[in-house]
């Protein structure tokens, strides 16, 4: 490990920012689950069959450091990752604002550059795996809109136009209006709609057709990991059932398949959310289908049984400690003479939370650099995330 990139992994810690290096370097906690969650890439690998898992975990626990270790475990095992952190710009209530986000977060395997420009060069008019593409836009999508945006993409030698057209497929829908314009030009025929594509409603198209395209290009799936779900509780009622709704798609899609998707909630969503808003009375008083609400039910009932993340026992957090000391060292040129299990009882007088005693730690080594010795340390408690009701979120889309 070179000297920059031993920085880059004790700056991202020192921040309390996890990352794609960190998560690679700190993956050998928690081995019962990271082996779950192995097995199921591993599956998804094999029979391309779309599932999913939600982990729970308090705040400063280390979800977004697992969803950046299975991160790293996907792209070595041939899959396309995407990591999403929810926020109120990128609800789960609204497929529509979600899907330019999984796109822009996108990652190939063996691609340091997001998106999907790197997988669409491999695709030629004419070719097996753009004529099966486009097969697949006609015959097993809800819409065909994709089709003819796929085949203009093939099609166009306008520049302008091929960017537009790879901006739609990643998100920034066009005009049905100039989607016909474009193929018009191209081709010379009227593209003929079967339905009027609305994207709150038909999004989903999208979702399948990427999950086709990774499949076609021999990638073994597409990942799609999302961080700080819990923010789902300050939507408002509908919302936050539309988001459930969408939850379940991801989680058992029906008509997507080689996905894997990973939800990570905070473990105070089940009293904070699910009992204090009385979310399965709501579910039972909303105008939805019995089919969907059995699905939100189930999705209720996942995020009430999903895996928790324990602290982290004593061996597992010395094993960290004694890693963060070796890159300290090797960031800086010096050789830490902290003995861990010192290191160890120290950081414990600073909280229980894994990401304080991280911090902490880094602190310590960065005064022994600097200064020979260690003085007292102010280590800033992290915030809490309420969940009151946004009033101005999103109304569902399912």
């Amino acid at each position: 490990m070179s000297d920059f990139y031993a920085r880059r992994i004790i700056e991202a810690l020192r921040s309390g920012i996890s990352s794609r290096e960190v998560g690679f370097c700190f993956s050998s906690a928690r081995p019962k689950i990271l082996r779950e969650l192995r097995d199921a890439l591993e599956q998804l690998a094999e029979d391309h069959r779309s599932g999913g898992r939600i982990i729970s975990g308090k705040y400063g626990e280390g979800k977004t450091h697992l969803l950046n270790t299975v991160a790293g475990m996907a792209r070595q095992q041939n899959t396309v990752v995407s990591a999403v952190t929810l926020s109120k710009e990128t609800p789960l209530s609204g497929l529509h604002l979600l899907y330019p986000k999984a796109l822009q977060g996108a990652y190939l395997p063996g691609q340091v550059q997001p998106g999907i420009a790197a997988a669409l060069e491999h695709l030629s008019p004419g070719s097996p795996a753009a004529s099966s593409l486009l097969e697949y836009c006609l015959t097993g999508l809800e819409t065909n809109r994709l089709f003819f945006v796929l085949k203009s993409y093939l099609g166009t030698q306008s520049d302008e136009e091929k960017y537009a057209l790879l901006g739609d497929m990643e998100g920034d829908f066009m005009a049905n209006s100039t989607v016909r314009q474009i193929y018009k030009r191209v081709y010379n025929q009227s593209a003929v709609f079967n339905v009027n594509f609305v994207k709150t409603r038909h999004v989903t198209d999208y979702f399948a057709f990427l999950s086709r395209l990774f499949l076609e290009l021999g990638y073994n799936g597409w990942a799609l990991l999302f961080d700080e779900a819990e923010l789902t509780g300050r939507l408002s009622k509908k919302a936050r059932l539309s988001a459930y709704g969408n939850m379940a798609m991801l989680l058992k899609p029906k008509r997507i398949e080689g996905t894997f998707s990973l939800f990570a909630f905070n473990a105070s969503y089940i009293p904070d959310v699910i009992e204090a808003k009385h979310e399965h009375a709501n579910l039972e008083e909303a105008l939805l289908s019995q089919e969907i609400k059995e699905e939100i039910g189930t999705v209720l009932s996942g995020v009430a049984s999903a895996t928790q993340l324990l602290p982290l026992n004593k061996e597992e957090i010395l094993d960290v400690l004694t890693k963060i000391q070796q890159y300290h060292g090797q960031a800086y040129g010096w050789r830490p003479s902290f003995d861990p299990e010192k290191l160890l009882a120290v950081t414990e007088k600073y909280g229980y939370l894994l990401r304080t005693r991280i911090r902490t730690a880094i602190e310590m080594l960065d005064q022994m650099y600097q200064y020979g010795e260690t003085d007292e340390i102010q280590i800033n408690e992290l915030g809490q995330t309420t969940f009151e009701e946004d009033e101005s979120s999103l109304e569902p889309f399912v």
